[in-house]
């Protein structure tokens, strides 16, 4: 379980870094020349006088530094729940899995108990991490020493109760990032309304084209860091969803393949 928590650690580190390296190249190849341009043939036919109405333009939506903050955020978020995913879908693969072989009308009595614990142990050491042989060996050692079928229900639901406040617990920094985002995106409200008001005797003097720009970076940073929190929230709730299915789907196993085949005598 250390190893475990070790590797994800610097899995998130590697894709913290790796998100802010590939965002930032994009930003500074791509979006912000771009914006740069548009802005630039905006400027150009108000100075000619033209009358035009001026399009919305993705690049310069997003060109300012809270929506890349928010897109190495959300890209960040998504590499962490793209890991947790991918494990509980390989958890999953165990519940499709012979582990137990005990035929139906056949009785498990306690001196059974360390027999059918040898497969599970025999499995490769990533795998007796993994929720379903931990909860059916915890099970097991706990009816060849108590030799209470009781116990044994007791033991399956620890382990389970402690799988789903450590899965809880693990997104608490998704749920952090899910919350920061749009917390940048106001931040980002906040300045553009300062250097609007900053330039207001500009505007009193017929000249709002720096009014206009500030009042942009306001708007677009909090629409951009909303609609990244939306699709972020989705994303946990389903990954959510994931894990508590594989820790109700593994009790159902356990019920099913271990629990009904218990005898004391």
């Amino acid at each position: 379980m250390r190893n475990n928590t070790s590797s994800e650690f610097l899995y998130q580190l590697f894709a913290l870094i790796l998100a802010l390296i590939l965002v930032h190249t994009v930003y500074v190849t791509l979006i912000r020349p771009n914006a740069n341009l548009v802005l630039e043939q905006q400027l150009a036919r108000e100075a000619a006088g033209e009358s035009y109405v001026a399009e919305r333009s993705f690049y310069v939506v997003v060109k300012d530094y809270e929506q890349e903050a928010c897109f190495i955020l959300m890209l960040w978020a998504c590499a962490i729940m793209g890991y947790k995913a991918r494990r509980s879908l390989n958890e999953r693969k165990l519940l499709t899995q012979p582990l137990l072989t005990v035929p139906d009308g056949s009785r498990v009595l306690p001196e059974d108990a360390r027999q059918l614990s040898r497969p599970i142990q025999a499995l490769p050491a990533v795998q007796q991490g993994y929720l379903l042989p931990r909860t059916l060996l915890a099970a097991l050692q706990r009816f060849g020493s108590t030799r209470n079928i009781q116990d044994v229900s007791h033991a399956v639901g620890e382990v389970l109760d402690t799988e789903s406040d450590r899965l809880d617990s693990e997104l608490s920094m998704v749920r952090y990032i899910a919350w920061a985002i749009p917390s940048i995106g106001f931040i980002g409200t906040v300045r553009g309304i300062g250097e609007a008001l900053s330039q207001a005797h500009k505007a009193v003097q017929g000249d709002i084209a720096g009014v206009t720009a500030s009042l942009g970076v306001a708007f677009n940073s909090t629409f951009i860091a909303l609609v990244i929190s939306i699709a972020l929230m989705f994303l946990l709730h389903q990954l959510q969803l994931l894990q508590e299915r594989l820790v109700l789907d593994t009790h159902s196993y356990c019920d099913s393949n271990l629990m009904r085949h218990l005898k004391t005598d």
